[in-house]
Parts: structure tokens; sequence; C-alpha cells
């Protein structure tokens, strides 16, 4: 029975959902590795997997058996976000909590990272859909300053940013 109810919630999502997935996980994928790769030759940490998954809300995570997982949808943001995410769950290798070890590593190579949590949080507010994130880009490669208006971030704010989606694991996802 569980099963038969598993099919139909895909059914209904859409297969143009699905297809537009298919098409763009590998660019996705190849934009991840190769950012990865970057960051990484500042860390030096070793990860078990990288899984390009089509979730809903959730921009990335880090499992504690050193999984990385990331949504399609990343290579649709603007580069400076895109390079926050993956940079933060790549910290998340070493440091799974968002204490001040982790904010202090993720501040080696992404020191503006307060702005971005900032920046993404309201084009979360937006929503996930391609259409939206596609405007978005263009807004910031034209220098449309009111895109996303970001505001100010407090400390508390950014440490209990991820927690907001309520799964077990470290994620970069923006609040429900």
């Amino acid at each position: 029975m569980w099963k038969w109810r598993r099919v139909k919630v895909r059914r209904k999502r859409g297969s143009s959902v699905t297809k537009h997935y298919l098409e763009n996980k590998e660019r996705a994928r190849e934009l991840v590795l190769a950012r990865l790769a970057f960051f990484n030759r500042h860390y030096g940490l070793k990860w078990n997997r990288v899984a390009i998954r089509n979730q809903r809300r959730c921009w990335g995570s880090c499992t504690s058996l050193k999984n990385l997982n990331f949504n399609y949808k990343i290579q649709f943001l603007p580069p400076h976000l895109q390079d926050y995410i993956i940079v933060h769950e790549l910290c998340h290798l070493k440091e799974l909590n968002h204490g001040q070890v982790f904010w202090g590593l993720l501040g080696e190579t992404i020191p503006d990272y307060r702005k971005r949590v900032a920046e993404l949080r309201a084009i979360d507010k937006l929503g996930h859909s391609v259409n939206v994130l596609l405007r978005v880009q263009e807004g910031y490669k034209n220098g449309l300053v009111d895109t996303v208006k970001s505001t100010a971030v407090n400390e508390t704010d950014v440490e209990d940013w991820c927690e907001s989606c309520g799964e077990k694991m470290v994620c970069a996802c923006g609040p429900k």
C-alpha cells in the first residue's frame, strides 16, 4: 500500500518537474564538484559521496557519514551564493554543528558569509521555483539591487539558520 501511495505522489508532482530535474542534474553536479575541488584546496577535507537531488526547500546538507547533498537548483543562484552553500556544506565535514569553530572555518574563505546568508534568506522568501531563481540571477547580472533586499543579520540568526528544516542532518536551507 505504501509503495502505491509513493508512486501516486510522484505522478502528482508532474513530469515537467522531473524532466527539468533530469535535464539539469548533471550540469549541477559538474558545477558542485568543480567548486568543491576549488575550495577544498584550502580545507583539504574528504567526503564520501556527493548527491544532486530535487529538493523543495533545502539547498544542501551534510550527513555524519560525510555525504554531501545539494539541490540541483543551486545552479540557478548567483555564483557567490552557490559558493556560500558549497563551502557551508564543505565546512560541515569538519564541524557538524553551527558553533564558533564552524563559522570561523567558513569565514576563512567566505568572510562576508553573514551578508550572503541574508541574501539567501531573502531569496528563500521569494520561493525556490526555477522561474524565480532565474529572475533573481538576471537581477544580479544586471546590477538590480531591488531584486533581493538584504537585511542585517545578527550572530544568533546565523547560528540557528539551518535548524529551520527540522531534519536531523545539518542543512543549508532557508526558513520554512
